[in-house]
């Protein structure tokens, strides 16, 4: 028999789809504008092989492993749906009020997404086949399993009631943890951090984080995977965030350096869009405020960290969605509430008295920390010992645009 689908949450799961999607350009002339002109091609290029590479391991393995049905041990999805075949069969999926395969697609922009986080802390120093190499690896090896403790069918942090709507763990957390790996083995830029590496086109960057913020609404409230209410709470609540990152920045830069920033307006909003990605669904509108707000001024502080212990994330992945993602976790352990019909019912422990769900937040927050940063760590050591991670320092120097594309990305005419 075939299935019906709801038409109206069948439109909103493919224009949230294609909001995700801009969300990857947008992230492209984010992190352009925040290098220096001579690397601004190259940036947007390691975000295209996260399109090229994540795209097609999602289709043959990624998604099955992620979303698949269980193995039984809720750690990964078996092989039942490689190459997207049988989701409209599968029992998994009978519950989608949409086609399964829009499901998979929207799915699919999530991963992209992640994987293109990861590329800002190599930014000036890796070769662009490999960072191509790492992410195709990365995509089977690391994301779809965190997809599957979180969201797939028998995932045991899904089972154990980990609340993340949208990917604190397994965008967010991932993204930061696979990105401090990789800077790790990667090592430094040269001459950082002793020589200023100033951002080169900050309106760039502040329409990359326009961009970012437009997508962020299909990204939070798409994940309702329905038209309704708690997609429209969503929605409000990922805009507020957005604000109050940028208030908790803000303050803190007028308050530390006396000038209030547009770099740090531009990252306050994404620290606050980041905090609230697990969060969407499941917090009144003033505490998606807070949220944002708590999430502004802890990034802007755990970007003195890198510093102190001087490993060169380059575009302060770790700082702002690490650090914002794990803010997101454990803050629905305090102030979670879940909407039940026309109510609400607290289960965060300012509600419930009830510690247990921050508890199980800080369990997920280690696990896929652990995780992603251990699986990355190994797919990092294994292709500099067989191809090289990074460019010659020649080549550095010249810039990865010219030296790894042949072009450039300001051509001056007199």
């Amino acid at each position: 028999m075939t299935p019906t689908y709801d038409t109206g949450d069948t439109a909103w799961m493919i224009v949230s789809t294609a909001l995700v999607l801009l969300m990857i350009p947008g992230l492209a002339i984010f992190y352009a504008g925040m290098v220096r002109s001579k690397h601004a091609l190259g940036m947007i290029m390691y975000t295209m092989s996260a399109m090229v590479a994540i795209s097609v391991t999602w289709v043959l393995v990624g998604f099955t492993l992620a979303f698949g049905p269980d193995t039984g041990s809720g750690l990964i999805g078996s092989f039942h749906n490689a190459g997207l075949e049988g989701l409209a069969d599968s029992p998994v999926f009978s519950q989608l009020t949409f086609p399964p395969i829009a499901f998979a697609m929207f799915q699919m922009m999530f991963a992209i997404v992640t994987g293109a986080l990861i590329s800002g802390a190599a930014a000036d120093r890796m070769k662009f086949g490999a960072m191509m190499a790492f992410l195709t690896l990365w995509s089977i090896c690391v994301y779809p399993v965190i997809a599957h403790w979180a969201w797939g069918q028998g995932g045991w942090m899904h089972k154990w009631g980990v609340l993340d709507f949208a990917g604190g763990t397994v965008v967010e957390i991932c993204a930061g943890a696979s990105a401090l790996a990789l800077a790790l083995v990667l090592g430094p830029r040269r001459e950082w951090p002793h020589t200023p590496m100033l951002p080169h086109n900050l309106p760039l960057t502040i329409l990359g984080a326009g961009l970012l913020w437009f997508g962020w609404i299909g990204f939070n409230a798409g994940s309702a995977l329905a038209a309704n209410g708690v997609a429209a709470s969503a929605a409000l609540a990922t805009h507020l965030a957005g604000v109050g990152g940028i208030a908790g920045w803000l303050l803190l830069d007028k308050r530390l350096t006396g000038k209030p920033t547009a770099l740090g307006a531009a990252s306050g909003a994404v620290a606050g869009l980041v905090a609230i990605t697990p969060a969407a669904a499941y917090l009144d509108p003033f505490a998606s405020l807070l949220v944002g707000f708590i999430a502004g001024g802890a990034a802007y502080f755990a970007i003195k960290l890198k510093f102190r212990f001087k490993y060169d994330d380059s575009l302060d992945v770790v700082a702002v969605h690490y650090v914002g993602g794990v803010v997101g976790m454990l803050f629905l352990g305090f102030f979670a509430r879940l909407i039940v019909g026309n109510g609400t019912n607290g289960v965060g422990l300012v509600y419930s008295g009830d510690a247990a769900l921050l508890g199980k937040q800080a369990v997920a927050v280690v696990a896929a920390s652990a995780f992603a940063f251990v699986g990355s760590w190994i797919i990092a050591m294994a292709l500099r010992a067989i191809m090289g991670l990074r460019v010659t320092p020649e080549g550095e120097e010249q810039g990865i645009d010219f030296h790894q594309h042949g072009e450039t990305a300001y051509e001056i005419r007199h």
